[in-house]
């Protein structure tokens, strides 16, 4: 089974980093946010990759084209143009880098790679989103109901704290809640799972949106289905 991964947009949310590099190869704990999203999904045994590029996508070519350089030690010689490589950081990964167009939205750009990703089952999911989510569950939730799409929900922490006021004269607070979770509302965390229908549903042009129109027709086609996630998850947005 494959996983795609949409790696292409500007980051202009985070553009203090996103400037001179893609939001996805911003570092977390010293290592891009792609990289902690693919160790997520080894863990399942989840090794064969496409990642859709767009916005400065030659520096994530760079980044595992030269793989060895950016984590292991190495000795270089400059006489005979040897390289040694001291510490194995090998990992089992196939990684298919797609130019997917710098202005492209997120449906254009899988509708791009259908013939990188191919006819059977995939995964998908965003570069820019670190959880703690169990692909191996997510990928059986997936196949015990044969619909076209699953979709993990979360529900993230409310940007503002809520009271609750009792009517009256004097307005009395009766109850705080800090940023309670959610605000009681579900959201798209980003990790689906696929089936290979999906494409049927992705109109041609690179200016579909992913989120709206094919996620929009597979929900009144009865072919778009939620498994919540309640522990941790987190999209990057800010420094």
């Amino acid at each position: 089974m494959k996983a795609v991964f949409l790696a292409g947009g500007f980051g202009t949310r985070i553009s203090e980093e996103s400037v001179l590099k893609p939001k996805p190869m911003i570092e977390v704990g010293g290592k891009p946010i792609l990289w902690h999203i693919m160790k997520l999904y080894s863990h399942y045994d989840i090794d064969e990759f496409v990642i859709l590029l767009g916005y400065k996508g030659y520096l994530i070519k760079e980044y595992f084209a030269n793989y060895y350089l950016h984590q292991g030690d190495v000795t270089i010689n400059t006489a005979d143009g040897t390289l040694e490589v001291h510490k194995n950081c090998r990992e089992k990964w196939k990684i298919t880098l797609v130019d997917t167009g710098e202005s492209t939205m997120t449906g254009g750009r899988i509708k791009r790679a259908q013939q990188y990703i191919g006819s059977d089952p995939f995964l998908l999911t965003y570069g820019d989103g670190l959880s703690n989510i169990d692909i191996g569950e997510l990928v059986a939730f997936h196949q015990s109901h044969e619909k076209c799409l699953t979709m993990s929900a979360v529900q993230p922490e409310g940007r503002f704290g809520i009271v609750n006021i009792e009517e009256g004269n004097e307005n009395k607070i009766t109850k705080f809640l800090e940023k309670p979770k959610g605000d009681n509302a579900w959201i798209n965390a980003g990790f689906f799972v696929c089936n290979p229908q999906l494409f049927d549903f992705i109109p041609d042009g690179d200016d579909v949106v992913f989120e709206k129109q094919p996620l929009e027709s597979l929900a009144e086609a009865g072919e778009l289905v939620a498994r919540k996630h309640n522990d941790f998850w987190m999209p990057m947005d800010t420094l």
